[in-house]
Parts: structure tokens; C-alpha cells; sequence
């Protein structure tokens, strides 16, 4: 213990009373020797960057349950699954610095559910670099965090329907190897969509806000 709270900067005090909230997982005991490593270690200086972000302790306590609890990034992304996404790999405390205020327990929670966010070890491993980066430009372009997750969970439904949609399209008419091979034109086919539909509800806006000519107001 004293060896673990040496290289984590901290007091033995400190680190008792850590253990105390469940912040970090129990050692390994091997009769009255309990054993460290760098797990342990590694949530010890994730905690501390933490508080210097200002997160409370009770937050952190509920950021670190969220954490234990959450899906494997195995099961999230699948053994041998193809993908042309990204993943990231972030610390918390890489998570919350990118999210200022708004890296939750809520937050988290929701997102770990979503399915946007997996464990491995003591890492957090984001399933895709353009939506991370996405929703971090949403953020700071002042939208909240939870909304925009929340807007995610909906496109997710959509995004689900599009993909059934073009794989019955293609065991129509071919074997299901070729899903891998046209899955670009599906993308552009989707891609397109949405640029036209956003072109649409843009016109609508603006035909909402000219003023109407040919009228006196009375």
C-alpha cells in the first residue's frame, strides 16, 4: 500500500479512504500481503486528474461504477466484424476533458447503453472517431451533451432501418458476401439522402421567415 500511494503521489490516509469509497478495486491477498498493480495504479492517477478538473468525489464515484460496469468493447464491437469506423481509445480523464462539464455519470451511463462507449482494462474505447469528433463539436458549439446523445439513440433507430433496408436489397439479389462490396454505395445512397432532406427543411425554414408581400397590415 505504502509502495502504491509512493508512485501515485498520494498519502497512505489518502488511499485507505479511497479504498473505503470503492474508488479503486480491492488487492489481491495472498495471506495478510495484499498485492497492487497497474490497474490499481492507473484508476489512483485517473482519480487525481479527475479533481483537477474539479469532479467531485461522489461523481467520480459514480463515473468509476459506470466504468466497472460497463460492456466490454469485445462485445461491443465483435469479434471479426467489418467496420469502417475508427475506434479511440481515451483515459476518463481523457473522456472528460474532451466533454468539459458535461462527462456526467448520467452522461456516461447513457452513452455506455448507447453503445458508443466500451472497457477494455482500465482504457475507454469510443466505437467511432467521427462520431466522438461529432459530438464533441456539438458540444462546444453549446448544445448539451445529453441531448445530443440522445439524438444519436433516434438516429441509431433510423440508421438500423437503412441498414435492413439495403441488406433484404442485396439477399435479393445476390449471395451476402457482396454486402461488404457494396456497402459504399449504400453509404453514399444514405449520405445523399440526408444532404437532401436537410437542403429541404432548410428551404421550408426560410420560406417560414420571408415576409409576406402583397399585404398591408391593418
Amino acid at each position: 500500500m505504502e509502495e502504491l500511494a509512493g508512485l501515485a503521489g498520494i498519502t497512505v490516509r489518502t488511499l485507505r479512504f479511497y479504498r473505503e469509497r470503492k474508488l479503486i478495486p480491492p488487492p489481491r491477498r495472498e495471506g495478510r500481503i495484499a498485492w497492487y498493480d497497474d490497474h490499481h495504479l492507473a484508476r489512483l492517477r485517473t482519480i487525481s486528474a479527475l479533481l483537477e478538473r474539479g469532479h467531485t468525489l461522489n461523481g467520480i464515484a459514480e463515473l468509476a461504477e459506470a466504468f466497472d460496469h460497463g460492456r466490454d468493447v469485445a462485445d461491443l464491437l465483435g469479434v471479426g466484424t467489418p467496420s469502417e469506423e475508427e475506434p479511440v481509445r481515451l483515459t476518463p480523464a481523457e473522456l472528460a476533458a474532451r466533454f468539459e462539464g458535461e462527462a456526467t455519470p448520467e452522461n456516461l451511463v447513457a452513452a455506455l447503453d448507447l453503445g458508443y462507449l466500451g472497457t477494455d482494462g482500465d482504457d475507454i474505447v469510443h466505437i467511432s472517431r467521427r462520431l466522438l469528433d461529432a459530438s464533441e463539436a456539438l458540444v462546444r458549439e453549446g448544445f448539451p451533451l445529453a441531448e445530443v446523445l440522445a439524438a444519436g439513440r433516434s438516429v441509431r433507430e433510423h440508421a438500423d432501418a437503412l441498414a435492413e433496408l439495403f441488406a433484404e436489397l442485396v439477399l435479393r439479389h445476390g449471395p451476402q458476401e457482396e454486402m461488404e462490396r457494396l456497402r459504399p454505395l449504400a453509404r453514399s445512397v444514405v449520405e445523399a439522402e440526408v444532404s437532401l432532406a436537410l437542403d429541404r427543411r432548410m428551404n421550408r425554414m426560410d420560406k417560414r421567415d420571408q415576409p409576406v408581400r402583397g399585404r398591408t397590415r391593418q
